[in-house]
């Protein structure tokens, strides 16, 4: 079943999500002063990362799972535990921030296999499977989708969702970064090199590399978020469509006027009150409660209950 949700936003909205993350390297935010960054759980499968969680969040609640973006080959770690502190206040867990190889030093499937030996280090460590929350923007979206896949194929218990953010799912299409609007914040022209750097030889019109080739019955709920101005507008269309009809629940936001991982606006949401930025939390908050609610799996007792 897919579920499409628009949510616009003027000129002026738009203009200034843009701005900010326009700011995000020249003028990072610092982290709030309630994130605690102690370690919730001693094993992440030998992948280094960051543990961040948010004043009230809870692990009993579960885990979120948080893989950033950067082209495959790119790692920010000041923004991305910033991320965190948001994604772990809007999921009210733990978020884990998986510091997985990058190419061209390690290409695919290195980043993919530190993805999945984080979640598996989860399961071995009591946390149910359906309080585990995988979320990713732009290559660490690709990342989450190739994840699930590879889970489902060695009969791997599925997370409760999965939450990617402008995802690429098909490597092998030329045509893919061709249909946003214009005012995307990514050039089409780099798509191909950056997809040619992390394959390294291995083939770009297969699973799980390129989710939108693999078996896809049987994932987990999916939220979906894409900028209507993005270039991969088309290419989240494809996926979504395949997913849906392979019986798997999605929910497809698309915030109009609104560039390639828009949600970066999220790190100022503290500072400016962006409606977009509110609206990606508030959005994420509720989607995650309405999945907990459909399957009873909300109840006290920790990680293990």
């Amino acid at each position: 079943m897919l579920t499409t949700t628009r949510f616009p936003a003027s000129p002026e909205e738009s203009d200034a999500v843009r701005a900010r993350m326009g700011q995000v390297f020249s003028d990072p935010p610092v982290l709030d002063g309630d994130a605690d960054l102690r370690p919730v759980l001693p094993d992440t499968g030998g992948v280094p990362g960051t543990w961040v969680t948010a004043g009230g969040a809870s692990a009993e609640q579960g885990v979120t799972v948080y893989v950033h973006g950067g082209g495959f080959s790119f790692s920010n770690p000041p923004m991305e535990r910033i991320m965190a502190y948001r994604l772990s206040e809007a999921t009210r867990r733990p978020a884990f921030a998986v510091d997985y190889r990058l190419a061209p030093a390690h290409p695919y499937p290195a980043a993919v296999e530190d993805v999945l030996a984080v979640y598996r280090s989860l399961l071995r460590q009591g946390v149910p499977a359906g309080r585990i929350l995988l979320i990713g923007e732009s290559a660490g979206a690709t990342l989450v989708l190739s994840t699930l896949l590879m889970l489902r194929e060695a009969g791997d218990p599925m997370p409760g969702g999965a939450v990617p953010v402008s995802p690429l799912t098909d490597l092998a299409s030329k045509t893919a970064a061709q249909a946003g609007g214009a005012r995307d914040s990514i050039d089409p022209s780099v798509m191909e090199p950056i997809a040619a750097q992390y394959l390294a030889g291995a083939r770009p019109d297969q699973a799980p590399q390129s989710p939108i080739y693999g078996d896809l019955p049987g994932l987990p709920p999916l939220l979906l978020a894409i900028g209507g101005d993005e270039i991969l507008l088309q290419d989240t269309h494809r996926f979504v469509d395949a997913a849906s009809a392979a019986g798997v629940p999605v929910d497809l936001d698309v915030y109009e006027g609104m560039p390639h991982a828009f949600h970066a606006a999220v790190l100022f949401a503290k500072d400016t009150h962006l409606p977009t930025a509110t609206t990606f939390l508030s959005r994420l908050t509720g989607w995650l409660d309405t999945e907990h609610e459909s399957r009873g799996d909300i109840r006290p007792g920790g990680l293990a209950s």
